[in-house]
């Protein structure tokens, strides 16, 4: 099995509901075609380098995912015809992070250290 990091980016007016449609759709598709999301992550919505069809910003999601090529290529095929979708980028890795969160909010970073000073 390959492991891959999957993230795509959809148009900025997409509603919460909408997002959690699209992840549900490329879960699905994942699934169907016998790979494995060990994780998802909202990145929520970022400031983008440069216009991309007209948006400035644009919200993230990000999937580790294991399987073989061909989940790539399905997911890749769905994500081309997807009007919702500005980029979709995925990238081959040799083991995943599953620790460190890098799209976290400052307030949910200090929780957690709150939280594990009281557990030590």
């Amino acid at each position: 099995m390959n492991l891959y990091e999957h993230t795509i980016i959809a148009r900025q007016d997409t509603s919460p509901n909408e997002l959690k449609q699209l992840t549900e759709k490329y879960q699905k598709i994942v699934e169907k075609n016998e790979g494995e999301i060990v994780k998802t992550e909202n990145w929520g919505l970022l400031n983008l380098a440069y216009l991309i069809k007209k948006n400035r910003k644009g919200s993230y999601i990000h999937f580790k995912i294991k399987g073989k090529g061909k989940v790539v290529e399905e997911l890749e095929k769905n994500e081309a015809i997807d009007k919702k979708l500005l980029r979709y980028f995925t990238v081959k890795v040799k083991n995943f992070d599953l620790d460190t969160n890098y799209f976290s909010r400052k307030d949910d970073v200090d929780k957690l250290e709150k939280k594990d000073k009281k557990t030590n």
